[in-house]
């Protein structure tokens, strides 16, 4: 490898357990039941091209890994947020479970889709971000408070409504629950990701 050569990126363990072991890999399709076949060529088919992620522990389970992918399809490719809040929030998620998969999925694509570096850097050392847009501060005020209260107060619902509307305030709290629900069953299965070039793993939390 020359210099001038990007390293390839390494598999990146999943949590900051004692044992990385991953406890619920990816399956071989010999291994799988019908059922898990034709659940794994319809994500594959889909918008996801692959089965990743928190679709690989979900496999076992074919029928709610369906559901939930159909969940989170509408969440992303349908929803009616901007890119920019959209990936904003799940960074927020991501850094509040410590979860490594969608950090460093989603890290990348809000800052592509215009949220401040210096504002991911935050949220990644576990201070509140400060960079923000007045619709990104209420995005993130709002996912603060679901997380760490589970509600938000009167004030922030309002700002909320003002900002994105009843329809928005539905979507970007189911958002901060779908994720949170993902990266819970990554955790616990220890789904490992790929590394990204550029792009620094979580650490242990806090930071």
């Amino acid at each position: 490898m020359s210099p001038t050569e990007t390293p390839p990126a390494r598999p990146v363990a999943q949590g900051f357990s004692a044992s990385a072991a991953d406890r619920l890999p990816m399956m071989d399709r010999a291994a799988m039941t019908p059922a898990q076949q034709a659940a794994a060529d319809a994500l594959i088919a889909g918008p996801r091209k692959a089965v990743f992620g928190p679709f690989i522990p979900l496999l076992r389970t074919p029928a709610l890994m369906g559901r939930i992918g159909d969940v989170g399809a509408c969440l992303r490719f349908e929803g009616a947020l901007d890119a920019r809040i959209r990936e904003l929030v799940i960074c927020v998620v991501a850094r509040h479970v410590s979860n490594q998969f969608e950090w460093l999925m989603h890290a990348p694509l809000a800052k592509q889709a215009g949220v401040q570096a210096s504002a991911i850097a935050d949220i990644a050392a576990g201070r509140h971000p400060r960079a923000l847009a007045d619709d990104e501060a209420v995005a993130v005020d709002v996912a603060f408070e679901v997380l760490r209260q589970h509600g938000c107060s009167d004030a922030t619902y309002a700002a909320a409504v003002n900002t994105f509307g009843e329809a928005g305030v539905v979507e970007l709290v189911s958002l901060v629950g779908y994720f949170v629900m993902v990266c819970w069953v990554m955790n616990v299965a220890r789904t490992p990701t790929q590394g990204k070039p550029g792009e620094t793993p979580l650490t242990a939390f806090p930071a």
